[in-house]
């Protein structure tokens, strides 16, 4: 993608009605590319916060994205008018947005402050503030499910016809960290990632308990017991929108497709070089983007000078992605 953000590429989302891709980054601009059928992009709008970018989520529409920042606020940019609004606040940086409408624009907003805020963006106060156990660090939803991954590695599960009250609340099924999630498009269940290059994917319903399971991804070496693995962080899970089959990407700088129904793994692609830090398919699910930035794996002492920000595409062959039967 032509002029890359200058710094750590933090999420990347497509439009859900066009070929519009969006990117929040740590030099406090969030971007919007256009990409040509041909695979070129065309740098569409910017916008900036007053601190890195950390989040961003189209409206269902298309018409609106909204971000988070570590300035503590929410931004609304408006596509057809190229202004952005301030629609949310915490006392802490937004580490994720989300909108969660069923019908109605609302957008859900998860902090460091330890609370997610639901936002009617035509209003200057929440709807409703949910108290978490701890720090919010990743939050997805596919409507009813919205699910809330926090430090100490707790999850609280929300239907959303009932947002304000947990559905339940868990310890990940993940002995560390978790550093992503992201809701199955049934929204029936999700996909979690930590940082110790595992994945598991868990059912909401415990009628469905049975088909729950983790692997391991993205490490190295390791195949016998005396030989140590290098372990690296599971930094995005994305769902392909017509397959239902999923990617993961690392900081191992590896992405790969893998089928939740089979337990397989569909395709593994060669290593860029760096840290992958987020991905995501565009509406047809015939682009991957994904982002090579640093992606704070070894904290700030690993950000170097020379650390290269690009964003990728890839264009997705359909025998990659299609689910297979079980072996």
């Amino acid at each position: 993608v032509q002029q890359p953000p200058t710094d750590g590429i933090s999420e990347m989302q497509f439009s859900p009605t066009a070929d519009l891709l969006a990117a929040a980054s740590w030099d406090n601009n969030v971007r919007i590319y256009e990409i040509q059928p041909n695979g070129t992009s065309v740098a569409k709008a910017m916008y900036s916060h007053s601190a890195p970018a950390l989040c961003c989520a189209w409206s269902k529409d298309g018409t609106k994205l909204v971000s988070g920042g570590a300035d503590k606020i929410a931004k609304l940019f408006d596509i057809s008018t190229g202004q952005s609004t301030q629609v949310a606040q915490h006392d802490a940086p937004i580490k994720e947005v989300r909108w969660v409408d069923g019908a109605s624009p609302i957008l859900a907003t998860g902090s460091w402050d330890k609370t997610i805020k639901y936002w009617d963006t035509r209003q200057a106060t929440p709807i409703s503030t949910v108290t978490l156990p701890e720090r919010l660090y990743a939050m997805d939803s596919v409507f009813p499910l919205l699910v809330a991954a926090t430090a100490d590695r707790h999850l609280v599960i929300y239907n959303l016809n009932n947002p304000s009250t947990p559905f339940k609340s868990m310890t990940s099924p993940l002995k560390w960290q978790t550093r992503t999630i992201s809701c199955f498009p049934a929204g029936n269940g999700y996909g979690i990632g930590s940082i110790e290059g595992r994945v598991a994917i868990q059912y909401v319903e415990d009628k469905d308990a049975s088909l729950n399971f983790s692997f391991k991804c993205h490490r190295e070496g390791g195949q016998n017991v005396r030989d140590k693995a290098t372990v690296y962080s599971v930094n995005c899970i994305n769902w392909h929108p017509v397959h239902g089959t999923f990617s993961t990407a690392g900081a191992d700088g590896s992405f790969a497709f893998w089928d939740k129904d089979s337990r397989q793994k569909l395709k593994t692609f060669p290593k860029v070089g760096s840290p992958i830090s987020t991905t995501c398919f565009n509406r047809t699910g015939s682009i991957f983007a994904y982002a090579v930035s640093y992606d704070w794996n070894k904290g700030h002492t690993g950000a170097t000078a020379q650390t290269q920000n690009k964003i990728m595409l890839h264009s997705v062959n359909e025998i990659d992605v299609k689910p297979r039967k079980r072996q």
